[in-house]
Parts: structure tokens; sequence; C-alpha cells
């Protein structure tokens, strides 16, 4: 049998620093069950504030079961009036036993995405549920008036090929809305505006299928004059042949390799009026119906529920934004072959005692473009490329604000590197996926003689391998591992006050065999395994650690608290952190998991 990949015929192709956040829970549910073939999450809960929220439903009980948009309608909760101490999301889907392609799930308002992830696939015996939160406090303004909506999640249910798909998706969303606490008398600042990134009113992606394609938005009348911090949140989920993209290489070796082509290297680059502004870099990410299934039940990849966006900051923009005329926003994806779909939200911060502010851009080293450097070898039956890229750039402004000039300096370094091994012969297929891609990225804020300081440090581990294999009867073993982790560390530092850091850790690894006939059909599988472990802590008593792990679809055993003191999990629902950056800086910093 002349060697070739397998999966893809078995499996659905699918007013002085704000600090990064370290990234609040997207996806969490009540414990795990041991023994149940449900899905199991190590992620935490959003901790509830000590106030009875409001909460308003946005759809219930609805059905996916075809590719038609659900509208829905919103109105702020006339009982519970902002400025709210936390706004939460909170979504439960669930899909019928049977046969189903994982699918992708957004939830739109007022033309803004507030929920991007995807579904958990069925199996003929188990019919999966899923809660989701999200924490959107930052979209307060949002939230202030009353919105159309829509919940988006494209599903088939019939016969396709003499396949019959039976899986039905059914959903509910709500938000709850938390009044400010009263004994609360330092509330963090959040966004007084957000304008989406969408491509029709109600709310929709854009399919970026090229590396020419662009994705921007002209803001010509909806930008304010008076504008002090600005924020992009982005997503970019790949699709298509691009779903897999971590496993490609360049395209003179893709025939030859059995992979898709434009390199394992991909990254979102943002630009203002064809300026560079940022670069958000792809978290790979890997859908249930990924590879190969069965390592996913009951137990999903790193934020698979539930991507988190990524968040770039555009402050030093500030001055040029504030005056008065249109300005373009773009986001391209760095080598893309088909397809990325891309959206985003504009995040702004306004000068409440002053309507014209007045600044400039004083510094920029970010190239329009990265150059990553490739490299191959072979030797008889194997092959090894390898591609890197490294970005370093500065980014710097000036704005003159109510309260002072204000001086925002950003600097960031990316590294990338994606390292891959290929032994092919007439009977053996075996790649090996080494990828690690790391951000190291600075703000420092001035204002007169006094500056703050927020680091943050990224990384996204990713080591893949498959391995196609002959067995003494004449069949074929297939085995797959994925080894993928999130993780996270952010300090804030204010003159005259030490420096303090909170870290968060997500890591999932995940194993499973095919068994194949001599044709390359599915028969069977055996070795499913997978663990997640999730921590989190942080310099103001917070702490959190969760392992659980999976064998044969069930769920077999769940250990809380390692690491923390007395072995117990501890979150406040008060963001200490938080507070603490904005009484000393006047900000927010989301640090709680």
């Amino acid at each position: 049998m002349t060697s070739t990949r397998v999966f893809a015929s078995v499996i659905a192709p699918l007013a002085i620093v704000v600090a990064f956040a370290v990234t609040a829970p997207a996806a969490a549910q009540s414990d795990p069950v041991i023994g149940s073939s449900n899905v199991a999450i190590a992620d935490p809960p959003i901790p509830e504030p000590l106030s009875t929220p409001c909460t308003v439903t946005l759809f219930e009980n609805q059905q996916f079961a075809d590719f038609n948009s659900k509208p829905f309608d919103f109105e702020p909760p006339a009982l519970c009036p902002g400025p709210w101490q936390k706004v939460v999301l909170s979504a439960d889907y669930s899909v019928t036993m049977g046969r189903q392609f994982d699918r992708t799930a957004q939830i739109w308002l007022g033309g803004a995405i507030i929920y991007f992830g995807t579904t958990q696939e069925p199996s003929a015996t188990v019919a999966p549920s899923w809660h989701i939160e999200r924490d959107l406090t930052d979209y307060s303004a949002l939230f202030a008036a009353a919105h159309s909506g829509q919940a988006t999640l494209g599903n088939f249910v019939g016969n396709s090929g003499g396949v019959d798909y039976t899986g039905i998706i059914f959903g509910t969303a709500t938000l709850s809305f938390y009044p400010a606490v009263a004994t609360v008398t330092d509330h963090p600042r959040r966004p007084d505006m957000l304008l989406p990134f969408t491509t029709s009113a109600a709310g929709s992606t854009a399919d970026l299928s090229s590396p020419d394609a662009k994705f921007g938005v002209t803001f010509v009348h909806t930008l304010p004059t008076n504008i002090e911090r600005a924020y992009l949140d982005v997503y970019a989920q790949s699709q298509a042949s691009d779903e897999f993209w971590y496993t490609c290489v360049p395209d003179e070796l893709a025939d030859a390799l059995f992979s898709c082509g434009g390199t394992a290297f991909r990254e979102v680059e943002i630009s203002v009026d064809d300026q560079p502004a940022g670069v958000a870099p792809i978290f790979p990410w890997v859908y249930t119906g990924g590879i190969d299934p069965y390592m996913w039940r009951p137990i999903p990849g790193v934020q698979t529920l539930a991507f988190e966006p990524y968040r770039v900051d555009l402050t030093p923009f500030a001055g040029l934004l504030d005056d008065g005329n249109g300005h373009t926003i773009t986001l391209g994806v760095f080598n893309t072959q088909d397809h990325f779909s891309t959206t985003a939200n504009l995040l702004l911060y306004l000068d409440p005692g002053k309507t014209q502010l007045s600044g400039s851009l004083t510094g920029n080293t970010l190239a329009a473009a990265p150059s990553p450097q490739v490299t191959t070898s072979a030797n008889g039956d194997d092959t090894s490329v390898t591609v890197t890229s490294n970005r370093q750039f500065t980014i710097s402004g000036s704005l003159n604000t109510s309260h002072g000039t204000i001086v925002t300096q950003v600097t960031q370094s990316l590294a990338f590197s994606n390292a891959q091994q290929f032994t092919i012969t007439d009977s053996v297929y075996h790649q090996h996926v080494v990828q690690a891609t790391t951000i190291d990225s600075t703000t420092t804020t001035t204002s007169g003689r006094t500056s703050a300081t927020v680091h943050e440090q990224r990384s996204y581990p990713f080591v893949f391998d498959y391995d196609q294999e002959p067995t003494a009867d004449g069949n074929y073993t297939l085995a797959s591992s994925i080894d993928q982790e999130f993780k996270q560390s952010v300090a804030v530092g204010f003159q005259g006050f030490l420096s303090r850091s909170a870290n968060l850790d997500n890591h999932v690894v995940a194993g499973d065999t095919f068994d194949l006939d001599g044709s390359g059909n599915l028969v069977g599988h055996h070795g499913q395994g997978t663990t997640q472990s999730y921590a989190y802590s942080d310099p103001f008593g917070a702490c959190y650690s969760r392992n659980i792990s999976a064998t044969s679809g069930v769920l077999t055993a769940l250990t809380d608290g390692s690491g923390c003191p007395g072995g117990v999990n501890r979150l406040s629902w008060f963001d200490v952190f938080d507070n603490f950056a904005s009484s000393v800086a006047g900000n927010t910093v989301q640090l709680l998991p």
C-alpha cells in the first residue's frame, strides 16, 4: 500500500496603563463526574461577585439543524443598571447522540462577537452537553443599549454522500449582570466604547482565503476625538485546508509529503491606515473532530469549546485616531491558504475631561510582514522541514490629555518555530511536529515623572505525532498524539511599588490509535487516553489547580488543589490585582483566571 494520510478521509474538516489580561476562563461547568462519558474540562468557573445578578436570556433551547442564523433581541436589565461589577455570558450546548461533525458556534450582539468556539462531537452512544462561560465585563459599553443579536451554528442534519448525519445541536445562552458591590469603593475602569469588526450589520466573520486577502473596517463617523486608549480583541479561526496549518510544509514539498502548502507559519497582521500596528499570534486550536475524534472524548483540547481573543494594544495610535478623520484598521493572515475566519472588537477608553485630544505616533519599528526562514533536508526516506520567524519591534505614541501628556511605548518580541520530521515508505507514514510560539510584551506608560509597566509573557508549546505502521497480519495502525499548552504570566509594576505577577497554565495531552484494514478503512481503535491540567496563582492569595484524566472515553481521575495552600482551591470574585492596578494607576488589569 502506498503511504498516505488517512485522517483526512475519516475526520471532519472543519489612564496610565492597561495590563494584558491573564485569560479569563471561557469554558467551565459543574464538577466532572468520575465514570462519566460526558464532556469534562479542568477550567475553573468565573468567580461570582457578592451581589445578586439580573439575568437576560438571549436564546433558549434553540435548535441548530441547518445553516440559518438564529436571531434574538437584547435589552439591558432595568433592575440592574450599570456600571456592573461583572458581566458574564453563560451558554449551554448539547448534541443528540449519533453522527455529527464538530461545528463552529458564534454569538453576535449589535454586530459584535461575544462568543466564538466549536462544538463537541457526539457518538452513537453518547449525547454530550457542555457549559461555556465568558467574563464580558470589558464589553459593558455594548450592553448599555438595546441591540439585535444572532446565534450562528451551521449544522447539517440529513444524508450526504450516502452517510446519515443525525446529531442535532441545542443551545441556551444568558447574560448575567452583577450590580456594583456597595462595600467596594474603587471600581476598575472599563472601556467606554466597543466598535465591532463584521462583514454584516448582524455580525459575521471575514473568510481570508489567501495571503493577499484583507479584512479592513473604515471608521468615518464613529470614532470619537477623545480616545485615550485603544485595544483590538482579535479572533482568527483556522478552517478548510488551513485547519491543520501546523502540519503544512513549503509548496514544493506538499505533494511528496502528503501535506498542505504555505509552510507551517501563520500569524495575524494588524495595520492602521496601512501602517503596521500590531501582530496577533495564532494559537493551534484542535477541534473535537481533529486528527482522531476519540482523543477528545470526553476531554477536549485547550480552548476548543471557547476561543480566547488575542488583545492588541493600539494606544500609541490614539493621537492619530483622534484627529476627526476617517481611519481604517485592517487584518490579514500571513500565509493563509484556505481559510481563516477572522473578526475583532475595537475597545476604546475616552478622556472624560476633554472632547478633543491631540498627539502623534512617535516611533514604529514593526515591519509590514515577517520574514520566516525555511530549511529542509532529505536523507533516504527521512525528510526534515523547519520554519522559524523572529520579530522584535517597538511602537510608541504621545497624547495630550486632560490630565497631562501621556507617552505609551509597546515593545514586543515574538519567536515562532515549527520543526517537522517525516519518514515515508510504501507502508509507513510518520510525521512528528514540534512547534513553539513565545510572545514577550512590555507596555510602559509615562506621565511626567511617573511610569508604570505591564510585562506579559505567553507561550504556546505544541507537539504532534502521527505514525501509520503496518502490522504482521497485513493491516495497519495509526497512532496519533498531541501535547498542547497555553502558558501566560502577567506582571504589573508602578513607580514606588513592587512588581507583582499572576500565572496561568492550561495543558492537554491526548493520544489514541486507529486500527485500519489493508485498504486504510477504520475498523476500530485502542489506547485512548487524555489528561488536562489547569493551574492559576497570583500574589494576593488566589490559587486554583485541577487535574483530570480519561481512558477509553470515560473520566477516570480528578484531583483539585495540588500546589495550593492546604490543597484547597481559592478564587475570589473580587479581582484584587485589578483593584491594585486601578488604585495606583487608574486602570484595568484583569488577572483572575
